[in-house]
C-alpha cells in the first residue's frame, strides 16, 4: 500500500470508530420539500430551500431561458468575458435588497467569506470570530494572516472586554459573525454588535446566509437591527433564493475595491448566467409576497411549541442528542417514518452536542411539522440528552 493510501485508510478507520465517518448519499429532490434517496421518498427537513424556490416554475423556467440565451457557463473570470451582463442586474437588485450602495457576487458564499477577510485584513490587523461562526469565516479569517481572536457565543460584552484588550494593536479590526447560525438557529444581536464595533472602529461584517429571504420580510437579519451599522453584509445566492452563488453588498468602494482585489473573484470564474437568473427570479417572488417569506419561521415556530422547545428564532431548529452515535440512531428512527433528518456530529458540532438539525420549509406542511414534533418530543424531554447551547 502506497504511504498516503495507508494515512488515509487509518483516518478513515479511525473516524468509523467514533460514527464520525461521512458518506455521500446521492439524493434526488423533488417540489414539496420531498427528496428520494435509495428509492424511498421522504419529507425532507435537512434542506436550505426555505421557500422551495429551487423547484418553483418561474425560477427554472428563469434559469432554462439565461442557458439557452447565454450558455451553460460564463467561459472565464469575471475581470476577463465572464462579467455575464445577467450579474450586474443581480448586484443591483441584492443591493436593493439589502439597502446598500452596491454588491459584488461570488462562486459560492463560501468563497465570498474566503475572499473578503482577507482582502480588508493582513498582518497587520485583527479579526473577532464569534466561537459558532460558520467554517468558511474561520477559513477567510485565517487565510488573511491576521491575528484571529474568538469571542464568546453573542456574547458583545466578551467581545467589547476583547477589543478592549486588543484593538489599539492593530492597524484595522474585524468583527466576524452569522447572523443566523447555522447549527443553532439563533440570531446574532447585531445592535449590540454594531455598537462595540463603532465604539471601537471595528468592521462588523455578518453572514445572512440563512436569513435573506426568511426574515425582516425576506430582506433578512439586518432588517432585525435597522440602527446596526453593518458595512460588510454577506450572504448566499443557495438558501432561500434556490440558486448559487454568494455576495457581500457594501459601499460603493467598498465592492469596487473587492472587484479588483478579492482573489476569489479576479482568479475564479463567473456565476454561471443560470444561477444568477434563477436568483433574480427568486427575488421577484420574494418582494412580491412577504408574508410568504415569513412562512418557515411560522413553522419552525409551530414546531417547537408542539416540541416543547424554545421559540425558534429562524427556520433552523436544533435537537442536541449528545453523542454521534445516538444522533446517528435518531436520525434513522425519524427516516423509519418517513422524514429525512440528518444527524450532525462534530467537528461541525462541538463534541458532545451532536444533533438533529431540523430546516423548515413553506412547503411543509402543517400536518407533518405537527407529526414530526410529535415524534422528537422523547429526545426533546430525555433526562440524558446533553444540553449544547
Amino acid at each position: 500500500m502506497h504511504s498516503l493510501d495507508a494515512f488515509a485508510s487509518g483516518k478513515l478507520a479511525a473516524l468509523e470508530a467514533m460514527s464520525l465517518r461521512r458518506r455521500l448519499k446521492p439524493t434526488r429532490r423533488l417540489p414539496g420539500a420531498v427528496v428520494e434517496r435509495d428509492g424511498k421518498r421522504l419529507l425532507s427537513f435537512s434542506c436550505n430551500d426555505y421557500l422551495g424556490l429551487s423547484q418553483h416554475p418561474a425560477v427554472i423556467a428563469a434559469a432554462q431561458a439565461a442557458a439557452a440565451e447565454h450558455g451553460a457557463g460564463s467561459g472565464a473570470s469575471r475581470l476577463v468575458t465572464g462579467d455575464n451582463p445577467l450579474i450586474e442586474e443581480l448586484e443591483a437588485r441584492l443591493a436593493r435588497l439589502k439597502g446598500t450602495q452596491a454588491c459584488v457576487v461570488f462562486g459560492s458564499g463560501y468563497l465570498a467569506n474566503t475572499g473578503v477577510i482577507p482582502t480588508f485584513a493582513g498582518k497587520q490587523d485583527v479579526v473577532f470570530v464569534d466561537e459558532l461562526a460558520h467554517a468558511c469565516i474561520w477559513a477567510g479569517a485565517q487565510l488573511s494572516g491576521a491575528k484571529v481572536v474568538s469571542f464568546p457565543h453573542n456574547d458583545s460584552d466578551a467581545l467589547a472586554e476583547l477589543l478592549a484588550e486588543h484593538r489599539s494593536s492593530f492597524r484595522h479590526a474585524i468583527v466576524a459573525t452569522d447572523g443566523v447560525f447555522s447549527m443553532d438557529g439563533d440570531v446574532a444581536p447585531l445592535d449590540w454588535l454594531s455598537a462595540v464595533c463603532e465604539a471601537n472602529d471595528a468592521w462588523l461584517l455578518v453572514d445572512d446566509a440563512h436569513g435573506v429571504g426568511v426574515l425582516g420580510d425576506g430582506r433578512g437579519t439586518a432588517a432585525l437591527f435597522p440602527e446596526a451599522v453593518i458595512p460588510l453584509q454577506m450572504g448566499t445566492l443557495s438558501k432561500a433564493l434556490g440558486s448559487y452563488g454568494g455576495y457581500l453588498c457594501g459601499s460603493q468602494s467598498v465592492v469596487d475595491f473587492l472587484k479588483t482585489r478579492a482573489r476569489t473573484v479576479v482568479y475564479t470564474t463567473g456565476l454561471p448566467p443560470a444561477s444568477a437568473a434563477a436568483a433574480i427570479a427568486a427575488l421577484d417572488l420574494i418582494e412580491a409576497d412577504p408574508a410568504f417569506a415569513a412562512q418557515p419561521l411560522r413553522k419552525a415556530r409551530l414546531f417547537t411549541k408542539a416540541a416543547g422547545l424554545p421559540l425558534a428564532e429562524s427556520p433552523i431548529v436544533p435537537v442536541v442528542i449528545g453523542e454521534a452515535d445516538a444522533a446517528l440512531a435518531a436520525s434513522a428512527a425519524l427516516e423509519a417514518e418517513g422524514f429525512l433528518v440528518v444527524a450532525i456530529r462534530p467537528p461541525t458540532v462541538p463534541a458532545g452536542t451532536a444533533r438533529l438539525r431540523l430546516a423548515f420549509s413553506a412547503d411543509h406542511p402543517d400536518d407533518e411539522v405537527l407529526r414530526l414534533a410529535a415524534l422528537v418530543r422523547p429526545y426533546v424531554e430525555a433526562p440524558s440528552r446533553t444540553n449544547g447551547a
